[in-house]
């Protein structure tokens, strides 16, 4: 926003072929370079292959004249002749499926979503992807019913009436929808796919937003792309008196002093050929920065069916890149799920409990061991997941970002034919790990813990205050490193390892309190033959030893954490 005008970046997203050039070819006053498929390669494809940049202006809404800069007397400028404008810049983002990183990339500078659907199909997969896109890009959202032209005109307006009523079905508040019932977005597109016992209020919130959109009926080319020219275009005043209704804070393609993120900007320079410049970012100094690896806010799209699996990679969208990232999820410690989420920044003196993949209700977690396990997997299905996870991303290169961008997960290597959402997750950049040699200089400072689990039996006592375990350990095992540590008897007693017993991985186990009576009672042993012979046959003496055993079994258990990043593997216990 510069001068007299105030700038609002309008995203045209939608399937291929549902008219969305046409639509901004009949919208704008004036092009950019870019704009309408001047590509040659556009051109002779017939497709959309990159981002076009066109805009119009109206006349700026009374309610807005607030967003002007300061008058001319306070800023010791002239003032700029003529009525202040809204200019309105659309963002004409491809529709084919294999263009999904650009329709991404677009969707990251737009202020409002204009959806446009081709009224004799409805909605097709990518409009569904472009709708989850708009859902995590934007606020706003427009839908436009076009290509109206090509109903039968005695029938036109009861189908313009009843596509609307499914637009409406697919985007009203689904917070009303008890968990286990289907989405209206998936039951048009992925039902077969979906398993809606895995659907998440805190993520059906989300479509709350776009209840209510506008829907409006156009033909932004009457008779096809090779009708002539002077067929007018249909609805696009309407349309138009829509967007007046959106407020934003940009410049586009206008004599501007300054630009902002989001801008379409020429730059005239002389003695310079284009050709040699590629596609990157203006900024200013120190404000982006290129990271090998980040920490990121993690929330599922629900309509990806598969789950996250820690150390999968996923393609991560991080500003206008596409890079290829492996992921490791990790959330808050089980008594600190309810913590109220913190969206700006990351906390690096707690402590987090590894995932094996995201957790979601009904959906039992991978990330802990036996009894841990069994616990947070009742958790999850009472609906106790972490109101908050986030995840380590490893890019397979690095990436130029600002801080708190917006990531966005996919798997665009998915078949595009297939009836499914290929958008996974999207989530904040909180913390980017500039340093290549991150594993060494930064992890350790990360947190993240294992539970670890080992159980086995006391095979003998000692004396009042030692027994010898069993059953813990592998023969190989090095129990010397678990020396100190607290193990718990099923009698009650709480135990140290106090050293190895043999070389067959039995360990010695000192009971600072003592044994209690009832427990050298259980452990009292008991003669027990070893000889397998049957009735009437002769033992052999090696075959008929006696050997003591307790008398009842005696459980040990052993709990620690190990840290993921920690370099020395140590086991640490809560004191």
């Amino acid at each position: 926003m510069a001068g007299r005008r105030v700038n609002v970046n309008v995203g045209v997203l939608g399937h291929i072929d549902s008219g969305k050039t046409a639509l901004a070819r009949a919208l704008s006053t004036t092009a950019s370079t870019a704009a309408f498929d001047k590509q040659p390669q556009s051109r002779e494809r017939g497709i959309t292959l990159d981002l076009g940049f066109s805009c119009f202006s109206v006349p700026l809404p009374a309610r807005l004249r607030a967003a002007l800069p300061a008058s001319a007397a306070a800023s010791g400028a002239e003032p700029e002749p003529g009525e202040p404008q809204l200019q309105v810049t659309l963002v004409d983002c491809p529709g084919h499926a294999s263009l999904i990183r650009t329709i991404i990339g677009g969707a990251q500078i737009i202020d409002l979503m204009m959806l446009v659907i081709d009224v004799t199909k409805g909605m097709q997969t990518q409009s569904a992807e472009c709708l989850v896109i708009g859902q995590i890009a934007c606020q706003k959202l427009i839908v436009v019913l076009n290509k109206t032209d090509l109903l039968a005109e005695g029938k036109r307006q009861a189908a313009i009436d009843k596509m609307t009523k499914k637009m409406q079905k697919t985007l009203e508040n689904t917070n009303q929808l008890s968990v286990g019932a289907p989405d209206p977005l998936a039951a048009l597109l992925w039902e077969p796919f979906i398993c809606w016992t895995t659907f998440m209020e805190a993520s059906t919130e989300e479509m709350a937003r776009f209840r209510g959109a506008p829907i409006i009926p156009v033909a932004a080319k009457p008779g096809g792309p090779e009708a002539p020219e002077t067929e007018a275009p249909q609805g696009i005043s309407e349309l138009i008196e829509v967007v007046k209704k959106v407020k934003s804070m940009q410049m586009f393609h206008m004599p501007v002093t300054s630009a902002m993120q989001g801008d379409r900007l020429g730059i005239c320079v002389t003695q310079f050929d284009p050709k040699l410049l590629e596609r990157g970012l203006v900024c200013a100094p120190e404000s982006l920065h290129t990271v090998h690896a980040a920490i990121i806010s993690v929330e599922k799209i629900p309509y990806f069916r598969a789950p996250l699996q820690t150390k999968a990679k996923f393609h991560i969208t991080v500003g206008h890149e596409t890079v290829m990232g492996r992921l490791m999820f990790f959330s808050p410690a089980p008594d600190s799920f309810d913590h109220e989420p913190v969206l700006d920044s990351f906390d690096f003196s707690r402590e987090y409990l590894f995932q094996e993949q995201y957790l979601e209700k009904d959906l039992a977690p991978a990330g802990t061991d036996s009894d841990e396990a069994d616990k947070m997997t009742g958790q999850a299905a009472e609906g106790c997941c972490p109101r908050q996870q986030w995840a380590l991303v490893e890019f397979e290169k690095p990436v130029t970002c600002p801080r708190l961008c917006l990531v966005i997960g996919s798997r665009l290597d998915a078949d595009i034919h297939a009836n499914m959402c290929r958008l996974a997750f999207h989530g904040v950049l909180l913390h980017g790990l500039e340093d290549k040699d991150y594993a060494e200089s930064f992890l350790p400072r990360l947190k993240v813990y294992k539970l670890k689990h080992k159980h086995g039996f006391v095979e003998r006592v000692m004396d009042d205050h030692s027994v010898i375990g069993r059953s813990l350990f592998k023969k190989e095992t090095n129990i010397q490193l678990f020396v100190g540590l607290k193990v718990n008897l099923s009698t009650g007693e709480l135990g140290v390892i106090d050293s190895a017993f043999g070389q067959s991985g039995k360990f010695k186990i000192h009971i600072p309190g003592g044994l209690s009576a009832e427990s050298k009672k259980m452990l009292t042993p008991t003669l027990k033959k070893r000889g397998r012979a049957g009735r009437g046959e002769a033992v052999k003496p090696e075959e008929g030893a006696e050997r003591p055993e307790p008398a009842q079994h005696v459980a040990i258990s052993l709990s620690f954490k190990r840290y993921v990043f920690d370099t020395h593997k140590r086991m640490v216990q809560s004191p």
